[in-house]
């Protein structure tokens, strides 16, 4: 075994226990005096939260959902902005064995009720100003945060916790909807040792870095690295409780000395296309959610001190790919590739999908959504043995992965098969593009199946006209293929994303041609 399998076989030892209890690992072996989230407010102000704050506020919480009835297995959905209140709710959940049903605070009611009604949750904890939206919400209770809070104040703390298991759920997520309904992923606590790898290996997190993970705890990125993850290590984790700007997250960094940052391509495209030159100097850099343009490792280097390197992960999976950072398994990052697999998990190639071998993927803990035995089926192999994730994808000879397209997204175009994220990736080098979406949309002639169309929103101070839009077709065609240039390029305020950011190319390809 070699001492990477060992670390591997240390974090499964630990999260796998038939005992393993979430409020224990998540919270109170770690040193009551270590700060276990510092968040961070509009104006750069500071508030630390420490596990001894953090243990005995949940203590008190999960005294008074107790009393309230709520117990193991009972979801409970959380609808709390990014602030102290939000690891002091779930942590709560975790001592009694509730699971965990995560909102993202920018949706509305009809997002909401969805959520709550597949989930079957019992009660809804809403942060005041959160509170209105639940006005309405039929078969679960909504209790505000501030209540349930006060009510704490006079009860004694819960003494005990409920140990789940490894096998116990801590959380049921849903995924984004970036190709059509959300499914519910149940999250069990063994899933904290895949996070523990990715910390370790991937983002190469050490105790002395300042960690900012700015995705939002609503969505799995943030949720499983931004809380849960730092949470299970004790390395500790900076929280903006203010939306993203590109100007504020600079500020950020430069004003704690954030060392180690993750975050969504979005976010680094904002700050280029913005204009910041923070001359910041980072030791780490890393992207998630999206394939990353080549263009930003560029940038990522003169603006932000070091390379940005690009990972790979599901809602179903947590993260499975890396260009990893840590030293003896770091490699040189290849252009366009999404790196190597994540130790612990066996990734291959499968009818054209990036696919997860299950029986040599000890980290693997998906195994299929909630009440929905169809749909999950069609995410494994008939024999079990591999994980399907309907992207497709290639692996090069020195085993590096190169993600081309949802299986979904894929245009086929006169015989031939076209990566829209290939031809976004020529399309953004363009100054005066700032972000872009590729589909596949019926050829009107009815001679090549479909055509490729772009969907471009323009960097400030460019105007959309026919010239630009020959302008950008010609530079599909020189630089990378004759066949995949645009058909018709369509110049839109904005393109269409879920809450956590992702592009909906399904919207784009229903859109009425025009």
């Amino acid at each position: 075994m070699t001492p990477v399998q060992r670390r591997v076989q240390q974090w499964l030892d630990v999260y796998c226990d038939p005992q393993a209890d979430a409020a224990w690992l998540l919270c109170d072996r770690h040193p009551r005096e270590d700060v276990a989230l510092t968040f961070v407010a509009d104006d750069l102000t500071v508030s630390p939260l420490t596990y001894a704050e953090l243990r005995d506020r949940s203590a008190r919480l999960a005294a008074v959902l107790r009393r309230r009835g709520v117990g193991r297995g009972d979801r409970v959905a959380v609808l709390i902005p990014k602030g102290p209140g939000l690891p002091v709710a779930v942590v709560a959940l975790w001592r009694i064995g509730a699971v965990h049903v995560p909102l993202f605070t920018a949706f509305a009611q009809g997002a909401i009720e969805a959520r709550t009604t597949a989930s079957g949750a019992r009660l809804l904890i809403a942060e005041a100003s959160q509170r209105v939206k639940t006005d309405g919400l039929r078969d679960v209770e909504a209790v505000d945060l501030t209540d349930l809070e006060r009510e704490a104040q006079d009860i004694e703390p819960l003494s005990d916790r409920v140990a789940v298991g490894g096998d116990g759920q801590l959380i049921e997520i849903f995924t984004s909807g970036t190709t059509g309904a959300p499914k519910g992923v149940p999250v069990p606590l063994r899933a904290l040792a895949a996070l523990e790898s990715y910390l370790h290996f991937s983002l190469d997190v050490r105790s002395d870095d300042v960690y900012f993970n700015a995705a939002d705890p609503g969505w799995a990125y943030g949720l499983f690295c931004g809380l849960l993850g730092p949470l299970a290590t004790g390395c500790g984790a900076v929280v903006a409780t203010a939306p993203f700007t590109p100007a504020g997250t600079v500020e950020l960094i430069r004003r704690l000395g954030v060392t180690n940052f993750a975050g969504a391509p979005t976010m680094y495209r904002a700050m280029r296309v913005a204009g910041v030159e923070p001359a910041l100097r980072l030791r780490r850099a890393s992207s998630a959610g999206e394939p990353l343009n080549p263009d930003l490792v560029e940038f990522g280097r003169t603006a932000l001190g070091c390379e940005i390197r690009d990972h790979y992960g599901q809602t179903e999976l947590a993260m499975v790919a890396g260009n990893h950072w840590r030293p003896g398994l770091a490699r040189p990052a290849v252009a366009g590739s999404m790196g190597q697999a994540l130790p612990g998990f066996t990734l291959g190639i499968v009818d054209g999908q990036l696919a997860v071998d299950t029986e040599h993927s000890p980290l693997m803990w998906f195994r299929g959504y909630v009440g929905d035995p169809a749909r999950s089926a069609e995410r494994f192999t008939a024999d079990g043995r591999w994980y399907l994730t309907s992207d497709l994808a290639h692996l090069d000879d020195a085993g590096n992965l190169y993600f081309e397209s949802r299986n979904d997204d894929v245009i086929l175009a006169a015989g031939y098969r076209i990566g829209p994220a290939d031809v976004e990736g020529v399309l953004v080098t363009h100054p005066a593009v700032a972000e872009v979406a590729v589909v596949g949309r019926p050829d009107p002639d009815g001679i090549r199946g479909e055509q490729v169309e772009a969907f471009v929103v323009l960097a400030p101070g460019h105007a959309g006209d026919p010239a630009l839009g020959s302008e950008l077709a010609g530079l599909v065609r020189t630089t990378y293929s004759k066949h995949a240039y645009p058909r018709r390029i369509h110049f839109v305020e904005a393109l269409p994303k879920t809450p956590s950011g992702k592009i909906q190319r399904y919207l784009l390809r229903d859109r009425p041609s025009t």
